[in-house]
């Protein structure tokens, strides 16, 4: 196998190799960047395996590429260090072993075969000598070159024992398939399916990291339909599993709005690699489960579902271990508002509606605006023409309002202390009542969004709540 490495990369091997032969050690570069090199995909990170003191390499090597000292975590035996931006870990070659009731091995030194055995995926066992007379060598015990031909993802040794020994490696499975576009091999699935349950005993920031890099690949809804066949969606994210299904009743039946889902998602992931954004097409339906219901002349509504899932996502985010700050808030903002800039079709589009709008989206209105286009996936031509129609008047009418009324990031053109100021009153619920009339009359277009008129605007207010201006 002939590897050519860019001049970053051939220094720290350089090193490498150095380091090694002086101590007569073997040293081999091993997993994602061995397989990233096959299929000619961009990496930034070199695993090193020494058949040894892997700290004591990394040390060296730091020395050699006059950088400060490695980062080292004696409890996992792996040392760290970063060159012109490609990080390098290394690691002593070790086997382990697995009780039947712990996800954490016994650890021990072992061969590079015992460390190939002990890997998740035959394409990520594949290894390249860095070091001695043999430098270059390719060692493919399980033949991991054979199913990057294939295309599919296998495990090196029988399925049961690899995900019952560590099970994110199921999570995993699903994420390496989505990302490079593979299949699952027949047997490695079936080994999901048998252990599936053991995926309980993983910490959930663990698999909502494996979570996160599904719904950032290329194609987001391949892993979605493999986290429902392989039943692992139902269990780490029983609220989305709760999407999947079709009711009917006098012949009437509903979209399934699980497979409607990660259809929107593959739509923004074509225009958009913001993980929020993302996580708003994921979320964005999610309280449909709880709105179903079915009416004899309406057939089956959803009514509130938006207002519903904005409610569920911050316990959803809590219960994922996903951020519960300002990324929450957006993405809750996109699920309450994901169905407003539509529904403006529907009606003769008032600038009231869009000055709304624009208030209550802010800086977000143009993800917003991208969220709900790929929330459009009907089937037929006709309402598709349509529908798109009908969004781009929406964003015509939104530019001309923001020219002229500047609600995008709108502030308030009279603040709370201007107000009290002119009346000479402290803080109190009359200055909030003005604040909120003003904006009201603002949003209505009764009041332009101008300092001078609003100020006329305010002492009116304020003389038919009885105050006078001083």
């Amino acid at each position: 196998m002939d590897f050519s490495f860019n001049d970053i990369e051939q220094a720290v091997v350089d090193a490498i190799r150095k380091a090694a032969d002086e101590v007569s050690l073997d040293a081999y570069l091993v997993g994602g960047y061995v397989r990233d090199r096959i299929l000619n995909r961009p990496t930034q990170d070199l695993d090193v395996v020494i058949v040894g003191d892997g700290i004591l390499i990394a040390s060296s090597v730091a020395q050699i590429l006059n950088l400060k000292h490695p980062t080292i975590f004696k409890r996992y035996g792996t040392a760290m260090l970063n060159y012109k931006g490609l990080d390098v870990e290394f690691v002593g070659a070790r086997k382990e072993s697995y009780s039947a009731d712990s996800r954490k091995p016994s650890v021990s030194p072992g061969t590079l075969e015992d460390d190939q055995k002990r890997r998740d995926f035959s394409v990520n066992a594949m290894a390249l000598k860095i070091s001695g007379e043999d430098f270059g060598a390719f060692l493919d015990p399980f033949d991991g070159i054979a199913d990057t031909e294939k295309r599919i993802i296998r495990t090196p040794n029988d399925p049961d024992i690899t995900f019952s020994d560590d099970p994110l490696r199921m999570m995993r499975a699903v994420r390496f398939a989505c990302q490079l576009d593979y299949d699952i091999d027949e047997e490695t699935f079936g080994g999901i399916q048998r252990n599936v349950e053991r995926i309980k005993i993983i910490s959930q920031e663990r698999i909502t990291t494996e979570l996160n890099k599904i719904i950032m690949s290329p194609i987001p809804s391949v892993g979605w339909r493999l986290l429902l066949t392989t039943g692992l969606c139902e269990i780490i994210f029983p609220e989305f599993y709760k999407l999947k299904g079709v009711d009917y009743v006098d012949g009437r039946g509903h979209k399934d709005n699980y497979f409607h889902t990660i259809e929107v998602l593959d739509n923004v992931a074509r225009v958009s690699n913001d993980l929020w954004l993302r996580w708003g097409a994921v979320m964005h339906d999610i309280g449909k489960p709880r709105t179903k219901r079915f009416d004899k002349k309406a057939g089956w509504t959803f009514h509130g579902h938006d207002a519903v899932g904005a409610n569920m996502t911050p316990k959803i985010f809590r219960k994922l271990k996903l951020p519960l700050d300002e990324k929450m808030k957006y993405v809750q903002k996109l699920v309450r508002l994901h169905l407003r800039p539509i529904s403006l079709t529907k009606e003769n589009i008032s600038d009231s509606a869009i000055r709304r709008l624009l208030f209550d989206a802010g800086e977000d209105i143009d993800d917003l605006m991208k969220l709900c286009q790929a929330d459009i996936t009907t089937k037929n031509a006709n309402k598709m023409r349509q529908y798109l129609s009908n969004y781009e008047l929406v964003k015509k009418k939104m530019v001309e309002v923001e020219e002229n009324d500047r609600m995008r990031n709108w502030q308030p053109p009279i603040t709370g202390e201007e107000i009290m100021k002119t009346f000479g009153i402290s803080p109190s619920r009359v200055v909030g009542d003005i604040k909120t009339a003003m904006r009201e009359a603002i949003l209505d277009g009764e009041l332009a969004n101008d300092p001078d008129e609003a100020k006329e605007y305010m002492i009116k207010l304020g003389e038919k709540m009885g105050l006078e201006a001083v």
